[in-house]
């Protein structure tokens, strides 16, 4: 592997508003340091800084995040989609292959780290590093190559220098290990170290803790438990024998059962976490960094060094967090007129500014779409749990008054020549079709396809008349900007991307327990799983009227669920807790129920097409009948970088795409 001996320590910072715990570095670029750098202190401290860094490659990494969505029962490709987006959602545009797989991103983050990591765990314990030090690299190894065998199967753990060995010589030669091998091997001792050495509290505000590995530890049993399991008779590769390891050579239902216990012993040992009041609170950009997210991809508005990334202006930086460009439509493009004269005279006028606006109004890319049923089947109940309203952006409101427009201090006419100012209602998504919606456009003009109701000054789109040009944006990873003169919406989000949250012990937990896991008292799925219902039910605010709302829906939300929770209904309750932030895939992969989840889905075609069209998925099999797209293809910025002929390469590369 010609990439992965190099360790990325680029600039850093683990930030906190308000908060004089920050870690910072300088600036190294990409080298190739020899193992005495890890036999000190600071050398150590430096590349668990690359580390954090490098968290940045891969979360809020507009094509893994596209990688993890697209194709899933979240998200399918949008109007201005390329042939990345296209052919991840696998209906009939092409499928993903070894070039345009974006879970290269993955692949190609992943082992710069995981040879850093390894620098720190071979060489840090003989020069008398902090125990607690060497358990943040055992973490992101363990972390790394738990990512890397759900979504590619066995992958290699010889460097060049021997299985688990840091390596300073970059080889153009290399051998995949089986997926238990690295379980058995990693993922499973490196986590468990991590657990017995990292402290309850962080180094620092952003650093993992205890519990992150025991996140991470939880869900890894969990997974290798269905591996074992494979109800649906999913390939492995490359081919091996469905068991594990030496210590680890554990049946499923031990597997269950220590993803079960370990999420448990969280719960009951929070240490500095905890799950927020309300779940607005979670995702709410003025709230960022607290108690429940356990592992964070950072950014900040205040310097470019540290976040890597751009922000002012237009593009630029290497860590970019662009994810939420991908998800929100065009609303910008929205009209009104500059007049209130007679129908048949209409002067279009913009509604909508700058990310200025606040969480709501993010850089508008239309790359990928909601499918009708994530309104229709997953969240189904949009007045009493507060998920749906705390995910969606489902009104976007005037702001035309942000900025120096010609329109700065003027009352516009919208829907039906009726006056807007800014603040008030622009567009609304309607849960349900009222009826009498008139979509032609031909006397007033939304300019998107929008409809007009008799009587309303908004615009309106019901949710079951969504298109891949027109639909509801994600609030939850909103951009949003605390210095209130910047006005400019090309920069890239400046939020913290979220990757480890507390609230999914009890899912994790949950879902041990429904594949069989003895529970404790008072710790049923069922109970575990209302612990987040509860939480679900609890008002504060309502972002669609841009208001304060102190219902409580949480006993009707409880006393809803099943007695009997099924893998089915935890998934349902996952993508209501964690829609649009990278967790579906993986999630469906695990239990082996896309096909079921997202082989059909629904939407209408462009704006202004009310009509919705039935989309099949084509998830292709091999002559076998096995599916073989639940393992993705080894990129070729690894093939490309190896030596050996077409047949070697071949026999590298996952069956089914080459």
């Amino acid at each position: 592997m010609k990439k992965i001996s190099k360790v990325i320590t680029a600039l850093t910072l683990i930030f906190a508003m308000g908060c004089t715990d920050i870690l910072e570095e300088t600036p190294r670029g990409i080298v190739v340091f020899e193992p005495e750098f890890f036999e000190t202190e600071a050398g150590v401290i430096r590349s668990l800084t690359g580390l954090y860094a490098g968290l940045r490659r891969v979360y809020g990494e507009p094509y893994y995040y596209n990688a993890c969505e697209t194709g899933t029962d979240e998200y399918t490709y949008g109007s201005q989609a390329d042939a990345n987006f296209k052919s991840a959602d696998l209906c009939g545009m092409g499928i993903p292959d070894a070039s345009n797989s974006r879970f290269d991103r993955l692949w190609d983050a992943a082992y710069g780290a995981i040879n850093s990591a390894t620098g720190v765990i071979e060489n840090g314990p003989a020069a008398g590093i902090n125990p607690a030090l060497v358990a943040e690299a055992q973490f992101f190894r363990g972390f790394y190559y738990f990512l890397l065998a759900q979504t590619f199967g066995g992958v290699p753990l010889d460097f060049g220098g021997g299985e688990l060995k840091f390596n300073t010589s970059p080889t153009r030669l290399s051998t995949r290990n089986t997926v238990p091998e690295v379980y058995c091997k990693s993922v499973f001792p490196d986590l468990e170290a991590a657990v017995q050495n990292l402290p309850d509290n962080p180094r620092w505000t952003g650093t993992v803790s205890k519990n992150a590995a025991r996140l991470i530890l939880s869900r890894a049993y969990l997974t290798f438990g269905w591996w074992l399991e494979n109800p649906e008779s999913i390939p492995t590769y490359p081919t091996c024998d469905r068991k594990g390891i030496g210590s680890y050579d554990l049946t499923k239902d031990q597997c269950f059962q220590k993803a079960y216990d370990v999420a448990v012993a969280a719960i009951d040992n929070p240490g500095p976490h905890r799950l927020q009041e309300t779940f607005y609170d979670v995702n709410l950009a003025t709230n960022d960094r607290n108690s429940e997210i356990m592992l964070w991809a950072d950014h900040t508005e205040n310097s470019a060094k540290y976040s890597e990334s751009n922000v002012t202006g237009w593009d630029g930086g290497d860590g970019q967090n662009q994810a939420v460009w991908m998800v929100t439509w065009y609303f910008q493009s929205v009209t009104s007129s500059s007049s209130s004269t007679a129908p048949g005279t209409w002067n279009a006028a913009p509604f909508f500014r700058t990310v200025l606006a606040g969480q709501s109004f993010s850089r508008m890319w239309s790359r990928m779409a909601t499918p009708r049923e994530v309104f229709s089947k997953t969240f189904t109940d949009k007045t009493k749990d507060s998920r749906f309203d705390g995910t969606f952006v489902t009104t976007y409101r005037g702001t035309w008054n942000l900025g120096n427009t010609a329109y700065k201090n003027s009352t516009l006419y919208n829907a039906n020549l009726l006056p807007i100012n800014p603040g008030d209602s622009a567009v609304s998504f309607l849960a349900t079709d009222p009826g009498g919606i008139d979509y032609s456009n031909a006397t007033y003009k939304s300019g998107m396809g929008l409809g007009n109701l008799a009587g309303r000054a908004d615009w309106v789109m019901p949710l079951d008349k969504i298109s891949r040009t027109v639909f509801p944006g994600l609030w939850k990873l909103g951009a949003y900007r605390r210095t209130q003169d910047y006005n400019d919406d090309k920069v890239a989000s400046s939020r913290p991307f979220n990757i480890l949250k507390f609230s999914e012990f009890y899912l994790l937990a949950a879902e041990a327990a429904v594949k069989g896991a003895t529970p404790q008292s008072g710790r049923s799925a069922r109970e575990l799983i209302n612990v987040i219902r509860e939480r679900a039910g609890k008002w504060k605010f309502c972002n669609a009227a841009n208001a304060a709302k102190t219902d409580d829906y949480s006993s009707d939300l409880t006393s809803e669920t099943p007695a009997d929770v099924t893998i089915n209904f935890i998934l349902d309750e996952r993508s209501r807790e964690y829609f649009g932030e990278g967790y579906r895939w993986h999630d469906l992969a695990r239990t082996q129920k896309w096909a079921e989840y997202a082989g059909e889905y629904s939407i209408c075609a462009k704006a202004g097409d009310n009509t919705p069209t039935t989309v099949t998925r084509d998830l292709k099999t091999l002559g076998d009948g096995h599916k073989y797209l639940y393992l993705r293809p080894v990129p070729t910025s690894q093939l490309d970088n190896m030596d050996g002929d077409d047949a070697y390469k071949a026999s590298y590369q996952n069956p089914g795409y080459n």
